[in-house]
């Protein structure tokens, strides 16, 4: 837990594995700690986060494992269901995975006795990214390598489909926008399908690929961004279906695009693995330099806090976490 200015990471917990993505939970689970997840070769671990940034009785940070579940498989996306509460009796995890078998599984847990998982079966290639309902978390969406977008119940049935026209790399479900769901494939596209008909109706375009990563901003509707090729790009998209800003910001690539919980100026972005190191740049859009250069050894997994100014990335044995100023 201690600081460590070396990496420039603000903090660091160890990790009994590699940890390839880490995810702290976006919605509100009633406790004063922030929960986070993290996925390594065959195993989750699900812990508590508290910060000096938030808590002066804390020096430095404070982190503690809750519960570590057995997966069997190396872990390459996390999502978190709204329906994960800490403050209920008994306390309730629920957190879905994609795995590199091309499943999904739904892990609920009362930190007790019962532990649960369910497998979804359905995709025939990798699993990109997948995310919960935001409101009831009573579906998870999918995007995979296979060109398909799918929309899943809690029993592993399958609701909605969608072909795509290049591997889907990101699904984004906003609170505001419960009806519409934000897909973003590999060939620079990034559509919005309306859940209800089933249509696409919207559609954005980077003009540049691979396009990796793309979020749906959470302070501001009309925000999306990306990173594609070595550059991040952000849309407006009351004003146009092309990038109204952009800037090449990773020699080698850039991989991972995630906008700030708390700040809809600011968003962080990574590179490839690169020999060494991963780079992680966080933006303010009324800054033309990035604000904050972290470097970690093979750095994998980007996520923001739900209140605080700090995002965290996963690496070998470790998590790393960078506080920046707003």
């Amino acid at each position: 837990m201690k600081q460590d200015s070396a990496r420039n990471a603000a903090y660091t917990v160890d990790c009994e594995d590699y940890v390839h993505v880490v995810k702290f939970n976006p919605f509100d689970s009633g406790d004063s700690c922030a929960l986070i997840a993290y996925g390594g070769n065959n195993y989750v671990v699900v812990g508590t986060c508290r910060f000096q940034e938030e808590d002066a009785e804390v020096e430095g940070m404070q982190y503690k494992t809750l519960r570590t579940f057995h997966h069997g498989i190396r872990v390459d996306a996390i999502a978190w269901s709204p329906e994960t509460r800490l403050d209920a009796l008994p306390p309730q995890l629920r957190f879905c995975t994609a795995a590199s078998d091309k499943k999904l599984r739904l892990f609920t847990s009362d930190l007790q006795d019962k532990n649960e998982y369910k497998e979804f079966d359905g995709h025939s290639d990798y699993i990109n990214d997948l995310v919960f309902a935001p409101k009831e978390g009573q579906e998870v969406a999918s995007v995979s390598d296979d060109h398909t977008c799918r929309v899943w119940d809690l029993e592993g049935n399958e609701k909605a489909h969608f072909v795509l026209r290049s591997p889907g790399m990101s699904v984004c479900w906003h609170p505001e926008e419960a009806f519409k769901l934000m897909v973003a494939e590999k060939n620079g596209t990034i559509r919005f399908y309306d859940l209800l008909t089933q249509q696409a109706i919207l559609s954005l375009e980077c003009e540049q690929k691979p396009l990796m990563s793309a979020d749906w901003c959470l302070k501001n509707t009309l925000k999306v961004g990306a990173v594609a090729g070595s550059d991040w790009l952000i849309w407006d998209i009351a004003h146009s279906s092309y990038p109204q800003d952009k800037r090449p910001v990773h020699v080698d690539r850039a991989r991972l695009f995630r906008w700030s919980r708390v700040n809809e100026n600011l968003f962080a972005t990574t590179g490839f693995p690169g020999k060494t190191n991963t780079q992680l740049l966080v933006h303010h859009l009324g800054h033309p330099q990035p604000i904050l250069i972290g470097t970690a050894a093979v750095g994998s997994g980007l996520t923001w806090h739900r209140t605080l100014p700090l995002c965290a990335v996963g690496g070998d044995h470790k998590i790393f976490f960078w506080v920046t100023e707003m």
